[in-house]
């Protein structure tokens, strides 16, 4: 079924991808592990990950002027506030 996106999510969810691929070759990710593997593993993923969403949200349009990156790490951030909320949140109501 061809779906006719009218806010271009199709190229934006490529440009979201192109993105987060790479913030993994960057300096966040040394020898294989992030420091918010660490962060989420000590039961910090949700305050991390709100706290940076908010952080970029407050400062576009400040720093840098209306600034994409800004954008685009509110999203990975929520993508990986959802992963937190998968992994984390979910496994801990299971056992509840």
């Amino acid at each position: 079924m061809e779906i006719d996106y009218r806010y271009s999510e199709d190229t934006i969810f490529r440009e979201i991808q192109a993105y987060i691929n790479k913030t993994y070759t960057q300096h966040y990710s040394r020898n294989k592990f992030q420091a918010s593997e660490f962060i989420f593993d000590n039961g910090h993923g949700v305050g991390f990950t709100v706290g940076n969403i908010m952080k970029y949200a407050q400062r576009y349009g400040k720093k840098n002027g209306h600034n994409r990156d800004d954008i685009l790490k509110i999203i990975h951030y929520a993508i990986m506030l959802l992963h937190v909320h998968d992994t984390y949140i979910e496994e801990k109501q299971h056992e509840d």
